[in-house]
Protein backbone atom coordinates (compact mmCIF):
# COMPACT_ATOMS: atom_id res chain seq x y z
CA UNK A 1 0.00 0.00 0.00
CA UNK A 2 1.45 3.50 -1.05
CA UNK A 3 1.07 5.83 2.03
CA UNK A 4 0.89 9.51 1.08
CA UNK A 5 1.64 12.03 3.40
CA UNK A 6 0.75 15.98 3.64
CA UNK A 7 3.62 17.76 4.67
CA UNK A 8 3.00 21.78 5.97
CA UNK A 9 6.48 22.46 5.98
CA UNK A 10 9.77 21.42 5.08
CA UNK A 11 10.06 20.32 8.42
CA UNK A 12 6.99 17.63 8.13
CA UNK A 13 8.55 16.96 4.66
CA UNK A 14 11.73 15.83 6.00
CA UNK A 15 10.26 13.94 8.88
CA UNK A 16 7.88 12.01 6.73
CA UNK A 17 10.92 10.82 3.92
CA UNK A 18 13.07 9.93 7.12
CA UNK A 19 9.64 7.73 8.53
CA UNK A 20 9.65 5.67 5.02
CA UNK A 21 6.73 7.39 3.52
CA UNK A 22 6.19 6.66 -0.44
CA UNK A 23 5.07 10.68 -1.54
CA UNK A 24 4.35 13.82 -0.03
CA UNK A 25 1.49 16.11 -0.86
CA UNK A 26 3.19 19.45 0.35
CA UNK A 27 0.98 22.28 1.48
CA UNK A 28 0.43 25.13 3.88
CA UNK A 29 -2.01 25.91 6.58
CA UNK A 30 -3.34 22.55 6.90
CA UNK A 31 -5.95 24.61 9.47
CA UNK A 32 -8.15 25.73 6.29
CA UNK A 33 -7.79 22.26 4.37
CA UNK A 34 -4.29 23.52 2.46
CA UNK A 35 -2.74 26.07 0.55
CA UNK A 36 -0.14 26.70 -1.99
CA UNK A 37 3.34 26.45 -0.64
CA UNK A 38 5.51 29.17 -1.12
CA UNK A 39 8.04 29.47 -3.89
CA UNK A 40 11.01 29.44 -0.64
CA UNK A 41 9.48 26.38 1.08
CA UNK A 42 9.33 24.67 -2.30
CA UNK A 43 12.85 25.48 -3.34
CA UNK A 44 13.83 24.06 -0.58
CA UNK A 45 11.79 20.52 -0.29
CA UNK A 46 12.98 20.35 -4.08
CA UNK A 47 16.84 20.66 -2.86
CA UNK A 48 16.30 18.33 -0.12
CA UNK A 49 13.18 15.87 -0.13
CA UNK A 50 14.23 12.75 -2.61
CA UNK A 51 10.79 11.33 -2.75
CA UNK A 52 8.48 12.36 -4.92
CA UNK A 53 6.61 15.53 -4.01
CA UNK A 54 2.64 16.39 -5.16
CA UNK A 55 1.77 20.38 -5.04
CA UNK A 56 -1.31 21.51 -3.48
CA UNK A 57 -2.62 24.34 -5.70
CA UNK A 58 -5.05 25.89 -4.06
CA UNK A 59 -4.71 29.52 -4.05
CA UNK A 60 -6.79 30.64 -0.86
CA UNK A 61 -9.13 29.38 2.00
CA UNK A 62 -12.94 28.99 1.52
CA UNK A 63 -14.75 27.46 -1.52
CA UNK A 64 -13.13 26.20 -5.16
CA UNK A 65 -14.86 27.87 -7.42
CA UNK A 66 -12.79 30.98 -8.26
CA UNK A 67 -12.65 34.19 -9.92
CA UNK A 68 -10.96 34.39 -13.75
CA UNK A 69 -7.40 36.43 -11.28
CA UNK A 70 -7.51 33.29 -9.16
CA UNK A 71 -7.52 30.62 -11.58
CA UNK A 72 -4.64 32.19 -14.05
CA UNK A 73 -2.68 32.32 -10.77
CA UNK A 74 -2.82 28.38 -10.29
CA UNK A 75 -2.40 28.03 -13.83
CA UNK A 76 1.22 29.91 -13.27
CA UNK A 77 1.33 28.23 -10.09
CA UNK A 78 1.05 24.80 -11.81
CA UNK A 79 3.52 25.63 -14.50
CA UNK A 80 6.44 26.81 -11.39
CA UNK A 81 5.93 22.99 -10.54
CA UNK A 82 6.15 21.76 -13.59
CA UNK A 83 9.19 24.34 -14.20
CA UNK A 84 10.72 23.14 -11.07
CA UNK A 85 10.62 19.19 -11.79
CA UNK A 86 8.16 18.37 -9.04
CA UNK A 87 6.13 14.91 -9.78
CA UNK A 88 2.47 16.09 -9.50
CA UNK A 89 -0.29 18.10 -8.74
CA UNK A 90 -2.99 18.30 -5.96
CA UNK A 91 -5.93 20.58 -7.04
CA UNK A 92 -9.56 21.00 -8.42
CA UNK A 93 -12.14 23.40 -9.42
CA UNK A 94 -15.64 23.47 -8.61
CA UNK A 95 -19.11 25.85 -9.64
CA UNK A 96 -20.79 27.36 -6.83
CA UNK A 97 -23.65 24.72 -7.20
CA UNK A 98 -21.12 22.02 -6.38
CA UNK A 99 -20.79 20.79 -9.91
CA UNK A 100 -17.41 19.48 -11.06
CA UNK A 101 -16.01 22.17 -13.10
CA UNK A 102 -14.86 20.38 -16.13
CA UNK A 103 -13.92 22.61 -18.33
CA UNK A 104 -11.32 24.05 -15.75
CA UNK A 105 -10.00 21.18 -14.86
CA UNK A 106 -8.73 20.02 -18.22
CA UNK A 107 -7.23 23.42 -18.46
CA UNK A 108 -5.09 23.02 -15.11
CA UNK A 109 -4.62 19.22 -16.08
CA UNK A 110 -2.79 20.22 -19.82
CA UNK A 111 -0.58 23.16 -17.39
CA UNK A 112 0.40 20.06 -15.73
CA UNK A 113 1.40 18.09 -18.74
CA UNK A 114 2.70 14.80 -17.82
CA UNK A 115 2.93 15.30 -13.99
CA UNK A 116 0.52 12.92 -11.84
CA UNK A 117 -2.93 14.96 -10.87
CA UNK A 118 -4.97 14.46 -7.70
CA UNK A 119 -8.11 16.01 -7.47
CA UNK A 120 -8.13 16.93 -4.11
CA UNK A 121 -11.06 16.72 -1.47
CA UNK A 122 -13.40 19.13 -3.18
CA UNK A 123 -14.71 16.07 -4.43
CA UNK A 124 -16.46 15.45 -0.79
CA UNK A 125 -18.30 18.84 -1.57
CA UNK A 126 -19.86 17.47 -5.05
CA UNK A 127 -23.78 16.90 -5.22
CA UNK A 128 -23.53 13.56 -7.42
CA UNK A 129 -20.05 12.02 -6.46
CA UNK A 130 -20.32 8.52 -8.99
CA UNK A 131 -21.66 10.83 -11.80
CA UNK A 132 -18.00 13.12 -10.70
CA UNK A 133 -16.16 10.02 -11.18
CA UNK A 134 -16.96 9.38 -14.83
CA UNK A 135 -16.30 12.81 -15.64
CA UNK A 136 -12.53 12.30 -13.69
CA UNK A 137 -12.23 9.69 -15.19
CA UNK A 138 -12.86 11.27 -18.71
CA UNK A 139 -10.19 13.94 -17.98
CA UNK A 140 -8.10 10.93 -17.27
CA UNK A 141 -6.77 12.23 -13.81
CA UNK A 142 -4.71 9.78 -11.41
CA UNK A 143 -6.10 9.68 -8.10
CA UNK A 144 -9.29 11.40 -6.35
CA UNK A 145 -8.29 12.50 -2.55
CA UNK A 146 -11.71 12.05 -0.53
CA UNK A 147 -13.37 11.41 2.66
CA UNK A 148 -16.24 9.43 1.33
CA UNK A 149 -17.93 12.63 1.82
CA UNK A 150 -17.88 12.59 5.85
CA UNK A 151 -15.62 13.94 8.14
CA UNK A 152 -13.38 11.51 8.32
CA UNK A 153 -12.70 8.47 5.76
CA UNK A 154 -13.72 5.77 8.24
CA UNK A 155 -16.67 7.69 8.39
CA UNK A 156 -17.29 7.80 4.79
CA UNK A 157 -16.14 3.92 3.85
CA UNK A 158 -19.35 2.77 2.39
CA UNK A 159 -18.92 5.62 -0.07
CA UNK A 160 -15.56 5.39 -0.02
CA UNK A 161 -15.57 1.34 -0.97
CA UNK A 162 -18.68 2.06 -3.80
CA UNK A 163 -16.37 4.64 -5.77
CA UNK A 164 -13.25 1.96 -5.68
CA UNK A 165 -15.38 -0.62 -7.12
CA UNK A 166 -16.88 1.86 -9.64
CA UNK A 167 -13.14 3.30 -10.87
CA UNK A 168 -11.85 1.53 -13.60
CA UNK A 169 -8.95 3.77 -14.02
CA UNK A 170 -8.38 6.28 -11.38
CA UNK A 171 -6.96 5.74 -8.01
CA UNK A 172 -9.24 6.48 -4.56
CA UNK A 173 -7.15 7.83 -2.50
CA UNK A 174 -8.77 7.90 1.16
CA UNK A 175 -7.86 11.13 3.21
CA UNK A 176 -8.58 12.39 7.11
CA UNK A 177 -8.89 10.54 10.00
CA UNK A 178 -6.65 7.74 8.99
CA UNK A 179 -3.99 6.63 11.36
CA UNK A 180 -2.39 3.75 12.76
CA UNK A 181 -4.99 2.49 14.60
CA UNK A 182 -7.62 1.91 11.08
CA UNK A 183 -5.55 2.27 8.24
CA UNK A 184 -5.83 -1.97 8.02
CA UNK A 185 -9.40 -1.28 6.95
CA UNK A 186 -8.62 0.74 4.48
CA UNK A 187 -5.61 -1.90 2.96
CA UNK A 188 -8.45 -4.73 4.28
CA UNK A 189 -10.98 -3.35 1.74
CA UNK A 190 -8.66 -3.02 -1.39
CA UNK A 191 -7.35 -0.07 -1.49
CA UNK A 192 -4.28 0.57 -2.73
CA UNK A 193 -3.02 4.03 -1.22
CA UNK A 194 -3.71 6.09 1.78
CA UNK A 195 -3.40 9.86 2.72
CA UNK A 196 -2.51 11.31 5.89
CA UNK A 197 -0.51 14.35 8.27
CA UNK A 198 0.26 12.15 10.77
CA UNK A 199 0.96 15.46 12.70
CA UNK A 200 0.76 16.46 16.34
CA UNK A 201 0.18 20.09 17.72
CA UNK A 202 4.05 21.08 19.10
CA UNK A 203 4.43 23.77 21.52
CA UNK A 204 6.34 26.69 20.60
CA UNK A 205 6.47 29.14 23.56
CA UNK A 206 7.29 28.73 27.27
CA UNK A 207 3.97 30.84 28.15
CA UNK A 208 1.18 32.09 25.72
CA UNK A 209 1.10 35.64 23.78
CA UNK A 210 -1.03 38.65 25.13
CA UNK A 211 -3.51 38.10 22.28
CA UNK A 212 -4.07 35.80 19.98
CA UNK A 213 -3.47 36.08 16.11
CA UNK A 214 -5.60 33.95 15.08
CA UNK A 215 -9.02 34.81 14.26
CA UNK A 216 -11.87 32.34 13.73
CA UNK A 217 -14.29 34.94 12.53
CA UNK A 218 -12.17 34.51 8.82
CA UNK A 219 -12.79 30.98 8.95
CA UNK A 220 -15.69 29.93 6.59
CA UNK A 221 -16.37 28.03 3.71
CA UNK A 222 -19.02 29.76 1.87
CA UNK A 223 -17.80 33.31 2.74
CA UNK A 224 -14.68 35.06 2.00
CA UNK A 225 -12.72 38.17 3.44
CA UNK A 226 -12.46 40.87 0.45
CA UNK A 227 -11.07 44.24 1.03
CA UNK A 228 -14.52 46.94 0.93
CA UNK A 229 -13.63 50.56 -1.27
CA UNK A 230 -16.08 52.04 0.88
CA UNK A 231 -14.36 50.72 4.34
CA UNK A 232 -11.35 52.44 2.53
CA UNK A 233 -12.74 55.36 1.69
CA UNK A 234 -14.25 56.16 4.79
CA UNK A 235 -10.85 55.83 6.61
CA UNK A 236 -8.70 57.90 4.12
CA UNK A 237 -11.65 60.62 4.02
CA UNK A 238 -11.04 61.29 7.37
CA UNK A 239 -7.07 61.32 7.42
CA UNK A 240 -6.17 62.80 4.03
Amino acid sequence: MLVEICANSLESALVAERAGADRIELCSELAVGGLTPSYGVLKAVKEQVSIPVHILIRPRSGDFSYTDVEFDIMITDIELCVEMGFEGIVSGVLFKDFRLDVERLQRLKSAARDLTFTFHRAFDWIIDPMEALKQLEKVQVDYILSSGQQKSAPEGIDVLIDLNERSSQVQIMPGSGINATNVNLFKEKGFNVVHLSGTAMVKQLPTKPLISMNSSSFLSDDHLAVTQIENIKAVLSKVK
